[in-house]
């Protein structure tokens, strides 16, 4: 099994602050994305450019996702961020994020424009990726041409600050449940649909930010909601949610050793050397096919994630 890179993490770092980008490089963040848009004044996005191109080019960097967030196609700005940031450090950038999106010509257009460029400077065409961020209720109308827009879309990411000002919820915490819509998730439709567009057609789904930096507990409990749900990451505006970015969205050590073990007695149970079962019992659990294919979620992100086993399934135990 080919194991991912994960995105259980996404710092966003704006690329104005060339201070913060150097801090960011030895965060344990799976991804950073530098910002050309909402975290840029409009009078700073050209120098923002250059200081992220020369950021990228720079020693220091780890082994996280780098990532540059453009400013969307009805500004003034799109053309020119794709053009410099790619031209001066396509090398280094593993996806361009285009927020706002709404119909998949704005994937189409980028793709272009993309693949220009990398002709233009020897750069290995389709290498980088996209990541789509739905925003209003327009893209998510339109998610599943928008996921199928191009063979360089990597994730489906869900603007939550945007998203509620384009339908009128009632609040101004972003990230937190509306008052008055309790119990229950105001966002479970927004955030399926983007999850099942994300699975239909392979892709990678990713919540976006709780704004109120300095609760963590909060930040975890908005996390879950969404890493629950089956949601790949999520992403974080301050170090300090990092950690537990990474804790939700990764698997309980027990679950990891457990959906490891049923792989292991399903390949056994189903060889000839384990009797050719398709249903065989593990411990006081019966297992199948369908377990197997659950279990290879569970061990598939804990692999991406590092962990090590610390049980072994044993065939004579059986």
């Amino acid at each position: 099994m080919q194991v991912a890179r994960p995105r259980r993490s996404i710092l966003a770092v704006p690329g104005s602050s060339r201070k913060m980008i150097d801090k960011a490089k030895g965060l344990p963040a799976d991804e950073i994305f530098l910002d050309l848009e909402d975290a840029v004044a409009p009078i700073a996005k050209a120098q923002a450019r250059a200081e992220i191109v020369d950021a990228l080019n720079s020693d220091g960097w780890g082994e996280q996702i780098r990532v540059v967030r453009v400013n969307d196609w009805t500004t003034e700005w799109t053309h020119a961020d794709v053009i410099e940031v790619v031209s001066g450090a396509g090398a280094r950038i593993d996806a361009i994020l285009l927020p706002k999106v709404t119909d998949a010509s704005h994937v189409q257009a980028l793709d272009l424009l993309l693949t220009q460029v990398e002709r233009a400077n020897g750069l290995e065409v389709g290498r980088i990726g996209i990541e789509a961020q739905i925003e209003n209720a327009i893209g998510l109308t339109n998610i599943n041409a928008i996921a199928t827009a191009s063979p360089r879309v990597q994730t489906l990411v869900f603007g939550p600050a945007d998203f509620m000002a384009s339908i009128n919820m009632r609040t101004l915490v972003v990230g937190e449940q509306p008052e008055g819509y309790e119990p229950g998730d105001a966002y479970h439709h927004i955030l399926m649909t983007i999850l099942m567009a994300a699975r239909a057609h392979g892709l990678e789904a990713i919540d976006g930010p709780y704004l109120q930096i300095r609760d963590v507990d909060a930040f975890r409990r908005a996390a879950g909601r969404t890493a629950a749900l089956g949601f790949d990451g999520k992403w974080v505006l301050h170090p300090g949610q990092i950690d537990a970015a990474n804790e939700v969205f990764s698997p309980r050590q027990a679950d990891y050793d457990h959906a490891e073990m049923i792989l292991d007695a399903y390949e056994f149970h189903t060889s000839a050397a384990g009797g050719g079962r398709g249903a065989a019992m593990l411990g006081d659990e019966m297992i199948d096919e369908a377990s197997a294919k659950m279990a290879l979620v569970v061990a598939g992100k804990g692999r991406a994630a590092g962990m090590a086993r610390t049980t072994r399934f044993d065939p004579n135990s059986q």
